[in-house]
């Protein structure tokens, strides 16, 4: 199966998976922060049955299963030799991904993982040539690619209503949590990323990019950033990340040629606006770059609107998605891929800041390309045809 193209490749369901009519079995490891989150989601599921919770405090995975009326284990290796089940959830810290993973996908079970798919990028490289290699799915639980709001920006994105991307502005700071193992960059980070890679045509393709960084607190890690890197046609990106804000600010702000958009996760009644704004130039292409420059820019103001969206919780769609990913053998909406590609520029980042902001190459492409490991995927299933509609 390993020396198979991609395209016929195909995931298989193992266990009661098999039976389209059956419910899915998962264990979730990890009883922490966001194992109680991912628990709570696989047992409101119509597609999932939730057998197993494990956790290295014997306590606290006893806690959470009973909850559920699952087993609580201590171990996923005895997991995997007393209970049936398909898919093994991750939420354990990042340093311990690759083994836990590898360990499932040993035993033939398919894999969810919390962000960030791994430590480093050699790790999370060797998680998804697994998964491949054994026809497996790999997915990584980017949450917010799986809300409506997001959900709609890809829609419009790929609709063209903005017409080409002039910048992207996002911000996501807060007070808090300082993080034992991680900087705030590979803490809050990755969900801009994974929402860039998500919604933007060519995904997350940069080639540099460039982070400063302060400790103020003298953690010994950063806790408040700033990353920057350069999109197609001469755009740029730049995510502001901080932990020592009192207030608590996630928004992101995508500019374009046609019209921009604001995403304010925080404001419930309306988290995007669409602004018909903006500065107003010359076609690409009809007039040489001194042409251009000269040209004297006129501002366009039009209206602004807010699309209606459905309420609901984004955990609940991501679970769906990984089963009909299973079910339906194909890459997840969020797979191993994508999540390497968010890997690859965290990993940059940091030696970016070692260099005290110079610019740092990213993966080179030439390693994430192709069409099997680490080709961009479509949006499949349910969720291709949602964002469609």
């Amino acid at each position: 199966m390993a020396d198979l193209p991609h395209s016929l490749l195909k995931f298989r369901a193992t266990g009661s998976g098999s039976e389209p009519d059956r419910p899915l079995s998962v264990v979730v490891v990890g009883a922490g922060y966001w194992g109680p989150n991912l628990a709570r989601n696989f047992h409101r599921s119509a597609e999932w049955e939730l057998r197993a919770v494990c956790d290295l405090d014997t306590e606290r995975a006893e806690a959470l299963a009973s909850l559920y009326g699952a087993a609580a284990f201590s171990s996923l290796d005895e997991v995997l030799d007393t209970v049936d089940v398909d898919a093994v959830a991750i939420a354990t810290p990042a340093r311990t991904h690759h083994h836990v993973a590898l360990t499932a996908l040993g035993a033939g079970k398919h894999v969810l993982v919390e962000k960030p798919l791994a430590d480093h990028w050699d790790r999370g490289a060797d998680m998804v040539a697994t998964a491949e290699k054994r026809g497996l799915v790999l997915m990584a639980d980017h949450t917010y690619c799986y809300t409506p709001a997001v959900q709609k920006m890809r829609a419009l994105l790929a609709a063209g209503e903005l017409g080409d991307i002039l910048y992207v502005d996002s911000v996501r700071i807060n007070l808090g949590l300082v993080q034992p193992d991680v900087d705030v960059f590979w803490d809050l980070a990755p969900h801009d990323l994974s929402i860039l890679d998500y919604v933007l045509r060519d995904g997350l393709t940069p080639d540099t990019v460039s982070a400063h960084g302060a400790d103020p607190l003298g953690t010994g890690r950063d806790c408040v950033g700033h990353l920057s890197f350069d999109l197609p046609y001469g755009a740029m990106a730049h995510i502001h990340v901080n932990w020592l804000s009192p207030t608590k600010i996630r928004q992101m702000v995508i500019g374009g040629t046609q019209r921009t958009l604001v995403w304010d996760d925080l404001n419930p009644q309306q988290r995007l606006s669409i602004y018909d704004r903006g500065v107003q130039l010359p076609a690409r292409g009809s007039r040489s770059a001194a042409d251009r420059r000269d040209a004297a820019i006129s501002y366009r103001l039009g209206d602004t609107w807010s699309p209606a969206l459905p309420e609901r919780e984004a955990l609940g769609q991501m679970v769906a998605e990984f089963a009909a990913a299973i079910r339906e053998e194909r890459p997840a909406a969020t797979s191993g891929a994508s999540a390497l590609r968010v890997l690859g520029v965290l990993e940059a980042t940091s030696r970016s800041l070692q260099d005290g902001g110079g610019k740092a190459d990213v993966v080179p492409h030439d390693r994430m390309d192709g069409p099997g490991l680490f080709g961009r995927e479509l949006m499949g299933g349910s969720l291709r045809q949602e964002a469609g509609a």
